[in-house]
């Protein structure tokens, strides 16, 4: 791989920030870039070594090029290889993507001090297809990752991302886990097929109305907003009943502080068996039933608990329900997206949840694609209101 870098035929372009796309911030690392989903503000307020994690994790960032390369190398630094090395985690894959079509995933190589990884090799045939083409390379869903230089038998030009700017907040499901790669998350899914260019800010395991990412979510430029909550704080037995509804309003307040008026969707959790009725916290197993090693969730809490204040799933759709009718008169471009309209228990059936938490990489494209409709409509609801001001 260090003789591949080596060539002399392969011109070298340091990775700039007009080359990457879904970071909310770039920071100089020793060598390159390090992207990050929250900014500098936000993270030194973050005290949970999971939080400081999901948030280095790339999901959704990636690079855009226009290149006529046959070859094409990135050279990067993973920054926690115990990520790459989890067998209970998937791959960590590189999604590279040609004129919007996948093509390869490989993988991060050993090349002295750093990582190649070698974006052409995997594309059929060994080599990029013919001419200039839009290249995206979609970054590993958890491996933080520095960004040192791109390498190429021609040149490498940025390439805009075209379409309204969405930012979406979420938990794991949203982050993309258990999904074969970063442009498999539902998310990248809807934002391919509605035609928007998105900020991914799925932490896994962290979507607990914490209010520097509400600040961050008010702070970044968007066209479209939206949050999906409820999941992370029932299996993280995180809130009561008492509590949870105005530590929402407050999530909102803070975001429409800086966008009184971009579409928002409030998004209830989609359907999960284990917490339909029964509180967290979560459990999460290893288990093996002749197919290999997994990770199997259940819920640990007592359903007799709810009548004191501990939260389901059913109660927090209800409460968001609540909420968002609460603020409708006041707040005409907040939308209510209900959770099981994008995966319910009928889809259940025919796609289980195979830790029984998380979708697999054929549900995230299932989810994805129903909510792109729902994103068209919500940014298409938008512009007539401003045609017809």
């Amino acid at each position: 791989m260090r003789d591949m870098l080596d060539d002399a035929s392969l011109q070298s372009s340091p990775v700039t920030a007009e080359l990457v796309h879904g970071a909310v911030e770039l920071t100089a690392g020793e060598r390159g870039l390090c992207p990050w989903r929250l900014p500098g503000r936000a993270r030194r307020q973050i005290h949970d070594e999971g939080m400081a994690a999901v948030v280095a994790a790339p999901s959704g960032v990636r690079l855009r090029m226009r290149t006529a390369a046959d070859r094409l190398l990135l050279q990067v630094v993973p920054l926690d290889r115990t990520v790459h090395d989890d067998p209970l985690r998937p791959a960590q894959v590189y999604d590279v993507l040609v004129d919007g079509e996948l093509l390869a995933q490989p993988v991060a190589e050993p090349a002295a001090e750093e990582w190649v990884v070698d974006v052409a090799a995997a594309c059929p045939g060994g080599r990029l297809p013919d001419g200039e083409r839009l290249v995206e390379i979609w970054l590993p869903t958890e491996e933080p990752t520095e960004l040192i230089a791109v390498h190429g038998d021609a040149p490498v030009a940025p390439a805009a991302q075209p379409g309204p700017r969405w930012v979406h907040h979420g938990s794991s499901i949203s982050h993309g886990a258990v999904a074969v790669g970063a442009s498999h998350a539902w998310p990248a899914v809807a934002a391919r097929s509605a035609g928007l260019d998105l900020v991914n800010l799925g932490f896994a395991g962290q979507a607990m109305l914490d209010q520097y990412t509400a600040r961050s979510l008010r702070d970044l430029p968007a066209d479209l907003l939206s949050v999906k909550l409820g999941i992370n704080i029932v299996n993280g037995d995180t809130f009561r009943l008492r509590s949870f509804a105005p530590a929402v309003h407050g999530f909102l307040d803070t975001i429409r502080d800086g966008h009184p008026e971009t579409p928002l969707l409030l998004m209830t959790p989609i359907w999960c068996g284990i917490h339909e009725h029964t509180p967290g916290p979560v459990e999460i197993a290893e288990v093996d039933d002749g197919g290999g090693p997994r990770s199997l969730a259940r819920a640990t809490g007592d359903p007799a608990q709810v009548a004191a204040g501990r939260l389901t799933l059913t109660i927090i759709r209800e409460e968001l329900a609540r909420i968002a009718a609460d603020r409708a008169a006041e707040d005409p471009h907040l939308h209510l997206v209900e959770g099981p309209g994008l995966y319910g228990a009928e889809d259940a059936r025919t796609h289980p949840l195979p830790d029984a938490l998380h979708p697999d990489t054929a549900t995230h494209r299932l989810i994805g694609e129903r909510a792109a409709d729902t994103l068209r409509r919500a940014v298409e609801s938008t512009t007539q209101t401003v045609r017809s001001g």
